[in-house]
C-alpha cells in the first residue's frame, strides 16, 4: 500500500513581522522546502494544511484541529512541518494532545532537520521537550510585546486596532495615533449631548436618551455606524466610556483570567480599574467635564440584572444565545396574551422567534440525556486506551530528569570555587563559568516549577472528568425536583452555552410543537 504524506504550515509572530518588513510571504516560503524535502525524501505530499488564524491553543485553530482529528484516524503515515513547534505552542494539554494523536497513530513527523518517530522512546522525548521549550519561547515574546505596548502608550500613541467613531487611524514615525472625521465627530458629541441634556421635544422641554433611543434615533436620521447597517445600544454604550474621546489613551483595560473549571481552562476578560491611561497624542472630541457627567449618568442609571432581593424566574438565564445575532436570550413573564414565560432575542433587529420557556428546557434536558449515554461510552474508550495515568508518568520521568540535572549543576557550581582556589581558573575563566552555571540552573528549576504544575493541572484535570458524569447524570434526576436557582446553577456546571433559533412561528394548536434548532455545548472536561 503506498504511503500517504500531508503538510501542515503555519505563521508565527516573528514571520508576520518579518512580512512586514517586505520579506516573503511566510506559508508559500515554507510549502516551497517542504517541497523539496518530500521530493528529495520521495514522499510526495498530497495534502497541505494551511493555518491563517493565529491561535494560543488548539481550540483557537481549527485547521489544527482537523489535521490531528484526520491523523487519529490513521489517514497518514507522516506529516511534514517546517518545525515541530509549529504544531503546538499553547498549554500542556494542548501539547499532550499533538503527542498523543501522533503516537497512538504511529505517524511520523518529518522536519527538515529531522525526522521524530512516536514510538521512538528517544524521539519521543526529544519531541515533547521541543514543544515544552517552545512554550517557554512564546511566552517570552509575548511578556515582550506588552513591554512594547505599554512603552508606546505612554508616549501618547493610540495601540488599538480599529479606531473609534469620530476619528481615523494615522501612521506616525513611530506608532500610531488618531486624527478626527469632522462629520462623525459630530455625531458623537450629539449623542453624548442627548444622553446627558437630552432632545427636545416639540414643546420646547429637553428629554434625556437612553443608549437604546439614542441608537433608534440615529438609524431614523439615516447615519450609519462605520461597521454594521444600524446602531445597538451595546455600541452606543461603548462609546459613552471610551476615554479615548477626551483625548487620553490607556492599555490593558481588560486583562484575561484563566481558571480551571472542572478540569477545563476558561477564559475570562475582567475589567482592571488600575490600567495604564496616559495623555495621547490625538485630540480630544468630548471635554472631561461632560465625560466625566456621562459616568455619574451611567452609574446613576445602571440596574443589576436580576437584583439581589429578587427570585430567579429563568432557569436558563444567562446559558441561550440567538443563533442568528449572538445576543443573550431573555425570559419574557406571562402575559394577558401568553399564559406562559417565553423565552425571546432582546434585538429588536433581529427575526429571531421566540418559544415557550418550558419547551426549550424540555429540548434541552432530552438533548441532555441522549448526550450523557455517549459520553458515558466516550469516557469508558478514553479511560481506556488513552489513560491520564501514562502523561502524569511521563512528566515525572521528566520531573527526574530535571531535578537530576539541578544536582548535577549545583555539584559543578560549587567545583568552580575549588578550580579557583587550586588557580586552575582565572578570575575572569571563574565569573564566566559561574555565570553560565547560574543561568542554567535559573532554567531547570523554573522547568521544575512548570512540570510540577503540569502534573498538577494533570490531575484535577483526571478529578473533574471522573466526576463530570455523575454530576450530569445528578441534574437530569433531580432536576425537576429541584428550585430555579439550583436548576440554573445545575445547568452552568455542565453546559457552556445553547444556541437557539427558530424561522417559522406555531400554528393554531400547536404551541407544543417544538419547531426550533438548539445547539449545546457541553463543558467536557479535556
Amino acid at each position: 500500500m503506498m504511503e500517504k504524506y500531508c503538510a501542515y504550515l503555519r505563521k508565527s509572530r516573528t514571520d508576520r513581522d518579518a512580512e512586514l518588513r517586505g520579506e516573503e510571504e511566510t506559508l508559500a516560503r515554507h510549502k516551497r522546502i517542504l517541497i523539496e524535502l518530500s521530493e528529495k525524501l520521495q514522499k510526495p505530499i498530497t495534502k497541505f494544511y494551511s493555518e491563517v488564524v493565529s491561535g494560543d491553543t488548539i481550540s483557537d485553530r481549527p485547521v489544527m484541529q482537523n489535521l490531528l482529528a484526520d491523523v487519529e484516524t490513521g489517514m497518514w503515515d507522516g506529516v511534514f512541518v517546517i518545525e515541530v513547534e509549529r504544531l503546538a505552542r499553547g498549554n500542556t494539554r494542548d501539547q499532550g494532545l499533538v503527542a498523543d494523536a501522533f503516537k497512538y497513530s504511529d505517524t511520523v513527523i518529518i522536519t527538515p532537520t529531522k525526522t521524530y518517530d512516536p514510538n521512538n522512546e528517544f524521539d519521543e522525548e526529544y519531541f515533547e521537550f521541543g514543544l515544552f521549550m517552545s512554550r517557554r519561547e512564546y511566552k517570552t515574546i509575548t511578556r515582550r510585546l506588552q513591554r512594547g505596548r505599554i512603552a508606546s502608550v505612554k508616549e501618547g500613541n493610540y495601540v488599538g486596532g480599529a479606531a473609534p467613531y469620530g476619528y481615523k487611524r494615522v501612521r506616525l514615525t513611530k506608532g500610531y495615533s488618531l486624527e478626527i472625521v469632522p462629520e462623525q465627530a459630530e455625531v458623537v458629541k450629539q449623542i453624548f449631548n442627548w444622553y446627558c441634556y437630552g432632545f427636545q421635544q416639540p414643546d420646547g422641554s429637553m428629554q434625556r436618551l437612553g443608549t437604546d433611543s439614542i441608537a433608534v434615533k440615529l438609524d431614523s436620521l439615516g447615519i450609519k455606524p462605520t461597521v454594521n447597517e444600524r446602531w445597538s445600544r451595546a455600541t452606543i454604550g461603548d462609546m459613552l466610556k471610551n476615554i479615548t474621546y477626551t483625548g487620553r489613551v490607556f492599555f490593558g483595560q481588560y486583562k484575561e483570567i484563566k481558571t480551571s473549571e472542572n478540569g477545563r481552562i476558561v477564559k475570562k476578560r475582567v475589567y482592571d480599574p488600575n490600567h495604564l491611561v496616559a495623555p495621547g497624542k490625538h485630540q480630544a472630541i468630548i471635554s472631561d467635564e461632560l465625560f466625566s457627567l456621562t459616568a455619574q449618568i451611567r452609574k446613576e442609571r445602571r440596574k443589576k440584572t436580576v437584583p439581589s432581593t429578587a427570585i430567579l424566574q429563568n432557569p436558563l438565564s444567562g446559558i441561550v444565545y440567538c443563533q442568528k445575532c449572538g445576543a443573550l436570550m431573555t425570559r419574557l413573564a406571562p402575559n394577558n396574551r401568553n399564559k406562559y414565560s417565553t423565552l425571546k432575542c432582546p434585538n429588536r433587529y433581529c427575526d429571531n422567534i421566540s418559544s415557550p420557556l418550558y419547551l426549550v428546557e424540555e429540548e434541552l434536558l432530552k438533548f441532555l440525556d441522549a448526550w450523557v449515554k455517549s459520553y458515558e461510552f466516550d469516557l469508558r474508550r478514553h479511560l481506556k486506551e488513552r489513560p491520564v495515568e501514562n502523561e502524569i508518568r511521563n512528566r515525572r520521568d521528566l520531573l527526574a530528569k530535571v531535578e537530576k540535572d539541578i544536582t548535577i549543576t549545583n555539584n559543578q557550581l560549587q567545583k568552580t570555587y575549588s578550580l579557583l582556589e587550586q588557580e586552575i581558573y582565572t578570575l575572569d575563566v571563574f565569573k564566566e563559568r559561574q555565570q553560565t552555571l547560574k543561568t542554567e540552573l535559573s532554567s531547570l528549576n523554573a522547568s521544575r516549577d512548570m512540570i510540577l504544575k503540569e502534573i498538577k493541572d494533570l490531575e484535577t484535570a483526571d478529578e473533574a472528568r471522573s466526576s463530570f458524569l455523575p454530576k450530569l447524570k445528578n441534574l437530569l434526576d433531580t432536576y425537576y425536583s429541584s428550585t430555579i436557582e439550583a436548576q440554573n446553577q445545575m445547568l452552568t456546571e455542565v453546559i457552556t452555552k445553547v444556541t437557539y433559533e427558530k424561522n417559522e412561528r406555531n400554528k393554531k394548536g400547536q404551541l407544543d410543537n417544538a419547531n426550533f434548532t438548539i445547539h449545546v455545548y457541553p463543558k467536557v472536561p479535556e
